[in-house]
This record gives C-alpha cells, sequence and structure tokens, in this order.
C-alpha cells in the first residue's frame, strides 16, 4: 500500500483546523462590532484575543498628529482599551505586529513602546508599508492569552 504523505498531512491539517474552528465557535465573540463597518475591533476564541489593527485615532475617530510618539502613544492606548473591554490586561498580550509608513520612525516608536508597553514585551514583528489608511504613521495589532 502506497500511501501519500502530502495528502495525509493535508487531510490530518483540514481535520485539525476544522476541529479548532468548530469546537472554539462556540466560544468565539466579537468586540466592538459596529453594524455596518467590515471588521471588529478584535475577536476572543476560547482564552485568546486578536486585536485589529490600532491607530489611535482621536475621539471623533481621525488620526490627528504627525509625531510618531503621539501616534503609537494613541495606538497603544487603543490596544489597552479593546483589551480591557474584552476582559484581558495588557500582560495577557504574547505578540504585536506593528505596521510603519516610514522606518525612519522606527527608534522614536521604539523608545514610547518600551515605556508603554509591560515588561516582558511581547513577541514583536515591526514591517514597513507603502501606506496605511488615513496616512496613519503606525498601526498596532496584538495577539493576547489568558494566562
Amino acid at each position: 500500500m502506497k500511501i501519500n504523505y502530502l495528502q495525509t498531512a493535508v487531510c490530518a491539517l483540514s481535520f485539525g483546523l476544522l476541529t479548532v474552528l468548530t469546537s472554539g465557535a462556540a466560544h468565539a465573540q466579537a468586540v466592538g462590532f459596529t453594524k455596518g463597518m467590515p471588521f471588529s475591533d478584535a475577536y476572543v476564541a476560547g482564552n485568546t484575543l486578536y486585536v485589529a489593527g490600532q491607530q489611535g485615532p482621536d475621539d471623533n475617530g481621525k488620526v490627528t498628529g504627525t509625531d510618531i510618539t503621539f501616534q503609537t502613544t494613541r495606538a497603544i492606548a487603543a490596544i489597552e482599551k479593546v483589551v480591557k473591554q474584552a476582559g484581558f490586561q495588557m500582560a495577557d498580550i504574547v505578540s504585536v505586529t506593528v505596521y510603519v509608513a516610514d522606518l525612519a520612525d522606527v527608534p522614536a516608536m521604539n523608545k514610547t513602546y518600551i515605556k508603554l508597553m509591560p515588561d516582558p514585551k511581547p513577541a514583536r514583528a515591526t514591517v514597513k508599508v507603502a501606506g496605511l489608511i488615513g496616512d496613519a504613521k503606525i498601526e498596532i495589532s496584538a495577539i493576547a492569552v489568558k494566562h
């Protein structure tokens, strides 16, 4: 009997993913969803929170200020708001992706990030992008796990 390892692996992966999706679906909950919008601010699945990219807009929903320090502070504050709304803590964040429009802003962003994110710092990727919605300089997404 010849075994097709690729087909077996795909079936196992598909079954595992289906199991995760169906077992977590009953416990999944959107956070910060506004009807008519194409996304939620976050999604809780089991003990994991997936926070959508946050730019830290002002009270009117607009990105303000051209300073990376200001925008980083606002983005992290927006993440904290969503994290707490979902019943998690900032210390629960295990992974962060930072999107920046200009790599020259990374040193200043890092200084602010170091001050505002709890220790130990989450795993992080920093990615340069061609542009962000609203001409933002930064957007940050996060994953948190309740311990």
